[in-house]
Order: structure tokens, then C-alpha cells, then sequence
């Protein structure tokens, strides 16, 4: 008998971004003993963040059937809600040692996510009964944008360690901002704003930002 769900190319970098973050969590385990498990983690989630950057490319330029459209609408939404939502959730929460305040606010970041991701399978179901035209803006921010976010302040977080003695203000604890962050982007999540989809530009942008973060993380 056949198994169920639709096999092609165009999920192939969704299942390798997630189990980048299933990789990078698994890891976390170590965390108090091992230094660089802070650094694989993030690094797992920014590899993770480019699979995302090009699967949706692939699965546009391959020939699917229109249930395997759905499915693959459906598998990168449930993929991304554990790579960029429940992940970086959990770094967080390892990081700030399992604090209640950093377990809400990890706990509102799934919940946004959930609900954003749920929200965008509706609308572009909808939509793509209606036009073949590729979307120009997102209606809240992409939950795909924590894996940039967190891996960039981790990354500055090294810089600011490493020259802190010359910096003469008092800087808040990086758990309190970690946390923060977490709380303002779960509200973004929700939030009816449009968010431009990013195009070649922006896309190189956000390349040279990930190598820069890479670089970053890898000599903190």
C-alpha cells in the first residue's frame, strides 16, 4: 500500500529546516555543559530561516496537482510553527534559565504564531482560488522573521560583551531583552499591519545580515 501525503522536490528544504531546529533543540539539552550549544542552536535556526527563504521558490516552479498545493501550504505553516515559533521560544526559555516571565512570554509567542500561521492559511487558500499572482504583502509580521531577530541579538549581545568595559551606560540584563523582544514580536504576530514581501533587494539584504550574524555568533 502507498503511504499517505504528497512526496515531490518542493518540501524538501521545508523537512531540512525542520530538522535544523529539531537538531538545534535536541542540543539545548547540553546547554549548561556544553558553550557552543547556545551557539548551535541559533545557528540552527538561521539555517532553518534560509530553507524557508527558498522552498517556497522551488515549490512555485514545480508541477503539482491542486492538492499538493494545499498540502504543501499546510506542511510549511505546521513546520514553520515548530522552526520559528515553538523553537526559538524554547531557546529563549533555556536561556533565561526557565523564568516565569520568559515562560509566558514564550508561551504568548506560540499561542501569536499558532494564530497568525492559522489566519494565513485561510486568507491564502482563498486567495489562490481567486488569483495565480504571488502576494505582495503579509498581513502581520512573518513568523519567519524570528529567525533573523533572536540570532541578531545574540550576535550583538557578543559585540556588546566583549567591548562592555568601554561603554559607560548600564546596560539591561539580555534575559529581560530576550524577553521583551519576545513579547513585542508576539504582538506584531497578531497585529493587522502589512509587511512588504520581501523581494531580490531585500533578499540579498537579509542574506549579507545572516552572514554578518553567522560571523558574529561564530567569534563571540
Amino acid at each position: 500500500s502507498e503511504m499517505i501525503g504528497y512526496y515531490n522536490v518542493s518540501v524538501i528544504l521545508t523537512y531540512i529546516g525542520l530538522l535544523s531546529s529539531l537538531f538545534g533543540m535536541a542540543n539545548l539539552s547540553v546547554a549548561r555543559s556544553n558553550p557552543w550549544a547556545i551557539k548551535i542552536a541559533f545557528l540552527c535556526l538561521l539555517f532553518s530561516g534560509l530553507c524557508d527563504m527558498f522552498d517556497g521558490k522551488i515549490a512555485r516552479r514545480t508541477n503539482r496537482s491542486p492538492e499538493a498545493k494545499e498540502f504543501g501550504i499546510q506542511i510549511d505553516s505546521l513546520c514553520d510553527l515548530i522552526c520559528f515559533g515553538v523553537y526559538p521560544a524554547f531557546i529563549v526559555t533555556t536561556i533565561s534559565s526557565k523564568h516565569w516571565i520568559s515562560m509566558i512570554a514564550g508561551a504568548l509567542f506560540v499561542l501569536g504564531g499558532v494564530i497568525r500561521l492559522a489566519y494565513f492559511n485561510v486568507v491564502e487558500n482563498e486567495r489562490q482560488h481567486q488569483t495565480s499572482e504571488n502576494r505582495k504583502y503579509y498581513q502581520g509580521l512573518p513568523i519567519t522573521s524570528s529567525a533573523l531577530i533572536f540570532p541578531f541579538i545574540y550576535a550583538v549581545e557578543g559585540l556588546v560583551n566583549r567591548y562592555k568595559p568601554k561603554i559607560p551606560i548600564q546596560i539591561p540584563s539580555m534575559n529581560l531583552i530576550y524577553t521583551i523582544i519576545m513579547f513585542l514580536v508576539a504582538f506584531l504576530f497578531v497585529w493587522d499591519i502589512k509587511v512588504k514581501k520581501p523581494g531580490l533587494k531585500e533578499t540579498v539584504v537579509m542574506g549579507i545580515l545572516g552572514l554578518l550574524i553567522v560571523v558574529g555568533i561564530l567569534i563571540r
